[in-house]
């Protein structure tokens, strides 16, 4: 039985599937102290719901199985790196590695482009995964009850689910949690979406993987804002992944300069790992990929008001975080690599009607300002 459903999860576009059981993953203790030393941030939902995230009985009744399912999102044809320059691999040589690093926590204005430009994470330049995944996963789901026969009960999530889905993935066999907190796997590189299913269907759970990060610490060492404060710990409240999509105030002050480029996400953490030379293109996401997304132009994009917004990110999930906390994201990309060129869009957007954006834009005026010498005022 379970050949046939990791044989039909293959045929829907899944590049890994691996079986575990119900129970309570081994990290329940972990997972409360990092709630408790509130290192969630303002991610309320995952306290709210901690019950049922720490037991995937109560998420389902009558749980027997977790079908834990990977699809990669590697894409070789055009990355772009936090300095705002295309790179054709994901990963390479040390010294590249290395040097890209070091550009993420110095960043600097582009300087292949005439405008400054803005990097998206690369698990959004595609449509919204949730959905593409979703659809498949009903598939799925449907099918694994047709096993079971009568009676048989499924639930599948995409991220959004009360589970601790990368401790379920390592324990089904589907890759080790790595110092950065992601999943890695060993046949995918760490590029990769994770989904699952919660089924009454007992199943034989796969051998657990075993952590292989050795004494690696290239992640920690890349990571622009130090949110991983040591291995296999993570302070979201500093990731910027977390400030640029989550977070849905402010971006504290101190934090901004370190962002550099980047609009939505990060990925020097995942960058760097060395695991990623085993990455391979998944066939499901590259049908859903969007290259108009690889690099964007800032002062175009501090032009878009809701409607503008909605239609240039239509099916992304980039749409989650509004236009308000997507320019105010852009807003501080201008502010760490805009130049002269940049004041007159930054300036409007200090006169917007949503504080947020206007506040971030008097920032950015002012860091424009003190490193091109330009009085914004003169600009208009």
């Amino acid at each position: 039985m379970k050949a046939l459903i990791a044989q039909r999860a293959l045929e829907l576009g899944f590049d890994a599937c691996r079986f575990t059981t119900a129970d309570p993953p081994q990290s329940v203790p972990q997972f409360r102290q990092w709630l408790d030393a509130r290192y969630h941030g303002e991610m309320d939902y995952l306290q709210r719901n901690a019950n049922k995230r720490v037991d995937p009985k109560q998420v389902l009744p009558g749980a027997q199985s977790i079908i834990c399912l990977a699809a990669s999102y590697a894409n070789f044809k055009s990355q772009v790196s936090s300095s705002g320059l295309a790179s054709s691999v994901v990963s390479g040589p040390l010294s590249v590695v290395k040097a890209a690093a070091g550009a993420s926590r110095n960043p600097q204005p582009a300087t292949r482009n005439p405008r400054p430009s803005g990097v998206i994470a690369r698990h959004a330049r595609f449509d919204d995964y949730h959905d593409v995944l979703a659809d498949r996963l009903k598939l799925l789901a449907s099918f694994v009850n047709r096993l079971g026969g009568a009676g048989t009960r499924s639930l599948g999530y995409v991220d959004t689910g009360p589970l601790l889905e990368r401790d379920l993935a390592q324990r089904a066999g589907l890759g080790f949690v790595g110092k950065h907190t992601n999943l890695i796997s060993r046949g995918l590189g760490n590029w990769i979406f994770l989904a699952e299913i919660v089924t009454t269907l007992e199943l034989e759970p796969d051998k657990p993987e075993k952590n292989r990060c050795g004494t690696c610490t290239r992640c920690l060492d890349a990571c622009p804002t130090r949110a991983i404060t040591g291995p296999f710990q993570l302070d979201a409240r500093l990731c910027i992944s977390y400030l640029t999509i989550e977070l849905k105030g402010p971006i504290p002050v101190e934090l901004r300069p370190a962002i550099g480029n980047r609009i939505y996400g990060c990925d020097d953490c995942l960058a760097v790992c060395p695991w990623n030379r085993f990455a391979r293109e998944g066939k499901l996401m590259q049908e859903h990929a969007r290259p108009d997304l690889v690099q964007s132009d800032l002062i175009e994009l501090l032009s878009l008001d809701d409607a503008g917004f909605k239609k240039r990110f239509a099916s992304t999930p980039m749409l989650r975080t509004k236009r308000r906390g997507f320019l105010r994201n852009v807003c501080v990309a201008l502010g760490n690599v805009g130049d002269a060129s940049a004041l007159p869009a930054v300036q409007r957007a200090a006169n917007d009607q949503d504080p947020l954006i206007a506040e971030h834009a008097r920032w950015a005026m002012q860091q424009i300002e003190e490193r091109t010498g330009r009085n914004p005022r003169a600009c208009v």
